[in-house]
């Protein structure tokens, strides 16, 4: 059976023995496989890339399932009442108003700041759509909650999802996000190539 790793105890968790063993068979049915070891965090930025497709979501998804990790992405304040509140909540989305004075991104730290363990989940190029540059929003995030990102690529030539390790923010953003990126040289490849973003077909040129 292919190698598919198991959670250390920190990272935040949900689901039971018996949702993971489904969400694992249906990951590793499609041929699918996952690469790498989770650092032992309670608290991380996650971000995934590339993101060019809707199917993404799938695959991210049944992987979350099959590691019974808890993910935890925003969402528009605006959805969170009845019924969906307590639909949203355990889905595990942080409720945010993007119009209010102190930014998105204080207030994302701010919830952070008040949980024990949380990952929060962030694709960086921001849409499917050919991005042309990296959003800056999870590194202001991870670096104004003093947390860490932890990198994560799909490979659909491969069928891989692979885990690429921690980056901790130093504040240089420039030399930063080109550290972070050199992460996924070699180590992606998108579903619909038309759409990549251009920080990646860059990278792909290097080669």
């Amino acid at each position: 059976m292919p190698h598919f790793p198991e959670l250390p105890d920190q990272i935040p968790r949900r689901g039971t023995p018996l949702s993971r063993a489904t969400f694992k068979a249906l990951f590793l049915a499609q041929s699918w496989r996952f690469e790498g070891e989770f650092p032992n965090l309670a608290k991380a930025v996650a971000i995934v890339a590339p993101h060019t497709s809707n199917i993404d979501a799938w695959y991210g998804f049944l992987a979350i399932g099959a590691l019974g990790i808890k993910i935890t992405v925003l969402g528009k304040d605006s959805l969170f009442k009845p019924p969906l509140r307590p639909v949203l909540k355990w889905a595990g989305l942080i409720p945010v108003k993007r119009d209010q004075i102190n930014g998105l991104t204080q207030q994302v730290v701010e919830f952070i700041q008040q949980q024990d363990q949380i990952w929060v989940g962030m694709a960086p190029e921001g849409t499917r759509k050919k991005a042309e540059k990296i959003k800056s929003g999870f590194y202001q995030i991870a670096l104004k909650a003093k947390i860490p990102i932890v990198i994560f690529s799909f490979d659909f030539n491969q069928k891989t999802i692979h885990c690429l390790g921690i980056f901790h923010p130093t504040g240089d953003y420039e030399q930063d996000l080109n550290e972070i990126m050199q992460r996924f040289e070699g180590k992606f490849s998108p579903h619909t190539p038309d759409w990549l973003s251009l920080p990646l077909q860059n990278l792909v040129k290097k080669r």
